[in-house]
């Protein structure tokens, strides 16, 4: 599926993209913007476009099976869809979402940075691999 991780501001990704088992391409870029948010989605396609639209009030019929780290004026947010209705959450703590999440947790709790986590997590789960990507968050400012 994709590994996407956050830690001290950094947003690290993968760019494989999977279907059916089969690796479609490792060189997609999984970063989506649009109204100034930036989104990070791990899931299928059609589900984590569904998701952008659900977090700009549209209604979703069914189930959406993906999960987005979401980023706009120096916030960072987890979106998902579960039961019906969004949820968000805020992230002020290294996190990560997709196949190899734990993995990269993991990593991160042994020090690694938010790219590392993603490159160790490439090593052990086979829907995480081709080039990282990353994206610096500048922290909101007060006032």
């Amino acid at each position: 599926m994709t590994t996407i991780a956050y830690k001290d501001g950094v947003i690290a990704y993968d760019s494989r993209r999977t279907c059916d088992g089969r690796i479609i391409t490792d060189s997609a870029d999984k970063k989506r913007e649009r109204e100034g948010y930036i989104f990070f989605g791990c899931g299928s396609t059609s589900d984590i476009l569904n998701l952008i639209d659900a977090f700009f009030g549209a209604k979703i019929k069914g189930e959406c099976d993906a999960q987005a780290i979401v980023a706009f004026g120096g916030c960072v947010t987890e979106i998902i869809w579960s039961e019906g209705r969004l949820f968000k959450y805020p992230v002020d703590h290294e996190y990560a979402i997709g196949s190899g999440s734990d993995n990269a947790i993991t990593a991160m709790d042994m020090g690694a940075t938010a790219y590392q986590a993603v490159e160790m997590a490439s090593k052990r789960d086979t829907g995480t691999g081709g080039l990282i990507r990353t994206v610096s968050i500048e922290p909101a400012k007060a006032g």
